[in-house]
């Protein structure tokens, strides 16, 4: 029987940063659940509190695909869906509570990144197909 490797031994930095990633923006989003539930009656902080808990879970499996079929490009399409999924709801937050935004259309372009990041995890999963046909 052969050896077993280490635990982990599969994630690559960029994976375990991912991951990483996603527990910050999970927990952002809780966070900002709860001050929707409890503080501000807004249903725009609700959005942005649901669009960083659910894009937080796909980019755990995100980062599990990029373990198991690495130099694919699914950590830098990750990397790219949080970072436009952070500014889609940290633009939205700040707007609900403040009135303030972090630059013009910075909801619109993080959302737009966002369904451009989904666009290219479909890519990403169809040269992998491409790669293994089986």
């Amino acid at each position: 029987m052969p050896a077993a490797s280490a635990p982990g031994a599969i994630f690559t930095k960029g994976c375990l940063a991912l991951v990483a990633g996603a527990g910050l923006a999970g927990a952002a989003g809780v966070a900002l659940a709860a001050v929707a539930a409890h503080k501000i009656d807004s249903p725009s902080l609700a959005t942005a509190a649901f669009m960083l808990m659910i894009h937080a879970a796909a980019l755990v499996a995100i980062a599990a695909l990029a373990a198991l079929l690495p130099n694919r490009g699914f950590v830098p399409v990750g990397t790219l869906m949080l970072a436009a999924v952070c500014l889609f709801s940290g633009d939205v937050a700040l707007h609900a509570t403040t009135g303030q935004h972090i630059f013009p259309f910075a909801a619109p372009t993080g959302g737009s990144l966002t369904i451009i990041s989904w666009i290219l995890v479909a890519g990403c999963a169809a040269a992998a197909i491409l790669r293994f046909p089986r």
